[in-house]
C-alpha cells in the first residue's frame, strides 16, 4: 500500500498523479487543507490537477503498486 509521503512537493504529487492517472483520497485531503500556503505557481498546478481529474483524465482512487 503506497501511502501519501508529506514531504513530497505537489510539483512530484501532479507528476506521479499523470503518470498513473490516480490521485488519492490523502493526497487531495493535502492539496485542500494546503492550498492557502500555495505560491503562485502552485496555484496554477492545483487548478491545473483539478480541471484533469473534472475532465476524467485523473481518477480519485488508489494506485496498486507494480511488484
Amino acid at each position: 500500500m503506497i501511502i501519501f509521503n508529506p514531504a513530497m512537493t505537489l510539483g512530484e504529487l501532479f507528476l506521479e498523479a499523470m503518470s498513473s492517472g490516480v490521485i488519492t483520497n490523502g493526497e487531495m485531503t493535502w492539496v485542500t487543507s494546503h492550498q492557502d500556503y500555495f505560491s503562485r505557481t502552485e496555484k496554477a498546478v492545483a487548478q491545473r490537477l483539478g480541471r484533469l481529474i473534472d475532465e476524467g483524465s485523473i481518477q480519485l482512487g488508489c494506485r496498486v503498486p507494480i511488484s
